[in-house]
C-alpha cells in the first residue's frame, strides 16, 4: 500500500493529468484550462472597460464635442463591443502562438511588445470605427444632416491617434491586470506565464 502511494504520488506529479478518487476522475489539466478561461474573460472585461473609457473620452475630446452624456455613451457602446470581442477573438493564444513563431521568451520585453501591438490591431480598430460611426451619426442627427464631415478622414486621424494610445494602454495596463487576476487566484506568476489566454 505504502509502494502503491508512492507511485502513484510521482506518477500524479509527474504528468500532472488525471487522478482517479472513489471511482470518479478529477483532471487537474481541464480544471486548469477552465481556471485560464475565466481569468482570460476577465482580463477582456478589464482591459476592455479601460480601452472603451480611455478611447472615447480620447476621440470625443479630438471631435471637440466632449460632454459628459456622450462620454457615457460612448464608453457603454465601445464597451460592449470590446468585451464581444474579447470572448469571441482568442487574442491570448493568437499572441502566444506568435511568440513562439517568433521564439520570444514569454514576459521578456520583446514578447510584451508584440503581444501588446497584436492586441491592439485586434481591439483598437474596431472600436475606434464604432466610435467615429456613432459621433458621425450624432453629428448628422444633430444638424439634420446638413454638417459638413468627411466621414473617412475623421475616422483615419482617429484610428491613428487611437492606435497609439491604445498600445501604450496596453502595454502599460495588461501585465498589472494579469497579475492581479493570478494573485486573486491563487497562481504563482512565473508558473502560469506559458499557459497564458488572454
Amino acid at each position: 500500500r505504502g509502494v502503491f502511494g508512492v507511485e502513484f504520488c510521482i506518477l500524479f506529479l509527474y504528468n500532472g493529468l488525471k487522478c482517479e478518487v472513489a471511482g470518479y476522475g478529477v483532471s487537474k489539466m481541464d480544471r486548469k484550462e477552465d481556471l485560464m478561461r475565466q481569468i482570460g474573460r476577465q482580463m477582456g472585461i478589464r482591459m476592455g472597460i479601460l480601452m472603451s473609457i480611455c478611447l472615447s473620452g480620447l476621440n470625443l475630446l479630438l471631435s471637440g464635442h466632449f460632454t459628459v452624456v456622450g462620454l457615457a455613451l460612448n464608453v457603454l457602446i465601445s464597451s460592449l463591443v470590446s468585451i464581444g470581442i474579447s470572448f469571441v477573438v482568442p487574442v491570448g493564444k493568437i499572441s502566444q502562438q506568435v511568440c513562439e513563431k517568433k521564439r520570444l521568451m514569454p514576459g521578456s520585453i520583446k514578447a510584451r511588445l508584440l503581444e501588446s501591438l497584436i492586441s491592439d490591431l485586434v481591439y483598437t480598430p474596431v472600436m475606434t470605427l464604432v466610435l467615429v460611426f456613432f459621433a458621425y451619426g450624432m453629428a448628422m442627427m444633430v444638424s439634420g444632416g446638413r454638417a459638413q464631415i468627411p466621414f473617412v478622414p475623421m475616422f483615419v486621424k482617429s484610428l491613428i491617434i487611437s492606435l497609439a494610445a491604445g498600445y501604450v494602454l496596453i502595454f502599460v495596463f495588461q501585465p498589472l491586470f494579469l497579475k492581479g487576476l493570478f494573485r486573486k487566484h491563487g497562481i504563482t506568476m512565473g508558473a502560469e506565464q506559458d499557459d497564458r489566454v488572454i
